[in-house]
């Protein structure tokens, strides 16, 4: 499957993956959505469907009153061309920003929690409660190696299996 799928697969497998499984998930304490728009470059993520032959993943993400407007975009290796998504995340109340949910069809919609955040904001670490999605997403393309080691070890205190985490390629050219 390919990006270009991921908007109707992703609202399905969003949705599942974000499911809770009773377990909880600590988050950062609070989050500046000014702060935390932009452009996000993805340094690693689980294995999900939508996402299969898709290199050079970004998120933009557009504050919008309450909440952001989210652009996602790959490059579909097979097609040799980006495709993107539009979505809106919107924070859960009473989480300070740091719960978000995402939707990019009308009905179906995922868990967005932050579990870290670089003071600066340059780093965040995404996942969902029954861990079975996660996210590391840099500011740049090319990310410090320390910092995604850290995070690496944050997501396996936090539950996480990372041993299949697959590292996002951020050099295509169209």
């Amino acid at each position: 499957m390919k990006f270009l799928t991921f908007t109707t697969l992703l609202a399905g497998l969003w949705a599942l993956s974000g499911c809770n499984s009773g377990r909880s998930l600590p988050t950062v304490a609070e989050v500046d959505l000014q702060r935390y728009a932009g452009t996000w470059y993805e340094v690693a993520h689980l294995p999900k469907a939508y996402q299969e032959g898709c290199e050079c993943i970004s998120a933009e993400y557009t504050p919008e009153g309450d909440h952001l407007k989210v652009l996602n975009r790959c490059f579909d290796t097979e097609k040799g061309k980006y495709t993107s998504v539009e979505g809106l995340a919107r924070p859960e109340k009473g989480s300070k920003n740091s719960r978000l949910k995402v939707q990019f069809v009308p009905l179906f919609e995922g868990d967005y929690y932050i579990l870290a955040l670089e003071e600066d904001y340059g780093y965040t670490l995404i996942g969902v409660p029954d861990r079975k999605s996660l996210w590391i997403l840099s500011r740049t393309r090319e990310p410090a190696a320390e910092v995604v080691k850290n995070y690496l070890n944050r997501a396996e205190e936090l539950g996480f299996n990372t041993s299949n985490l697959i590292f996002t390629r951020q050099d295509c050219q169209p």
